[in-house]
């Protein structure tokens, strides 16, 4: 048997709302937001004990969801630096396919994301660009052309 879809990015978080807006302008919808605690959560990620606030945000397809998550307790780690390099090791990035990636840029530069380098065209197939958001989180963004 082989695994039947991606069901969900997880990404710790610390200003939830910040993050959410962030999704939310990019064009995500809020799916749901609750706490999420005791001893069952805490046994699936390996943890004595845990109370976390979770937001999920769904892509406007229905298929793909960004599950962010706030450490309440125990308190989240600090680990890679937010201005980190794309060739970090690790998880960099997750990639969006849009219609328009200038108006997305441009939307999207308006709540204090940056580009991390610039647009550019792959030959005639692709538009691409990284944009970094809050709390060093990056997301990669791809036009299909023709």
């Amino acid at each position: 048997m082989t695994i039947k879809r991606l069901d969900n990015i997880g990404i710790i978080v610390e200003d939830l709302d910040a993050v959410i807006a962030f999704f939310t302008e990019l064009g995500l919808e809020l799916e749901g937001r609750m706490p999420v605690e005791g001893r069952w959560a805490a046994r699936v990620v390996g943890l004595d004990d845990q109370r976390v606030d979770v937001a999920m945000m769904r892509t406007p397809d229905g298929h793909g969801r960004v599950e962010l998550a706030k450490y309440l307790e125990p308190k989240a780690i600090g680990g890679v630096p937010e201005d980190a390099p794309v060739n970090t090791l690790g998880i960099r990035r997750i990639m969006f396919a849009v219609d328009d990636i200038d108006a997305v840029v441009a939307r999207m530069r308006a709540h204090g994301a940056e580009l991390v380098g610039e647009v550019v065209r792959y030959e005639d197939t692709y538009r691409l660009c990284y944009l970094r958001g809050p709390e060093g989180i990056v997301v990669a963004l791809a036009e299909q052309l023709g």
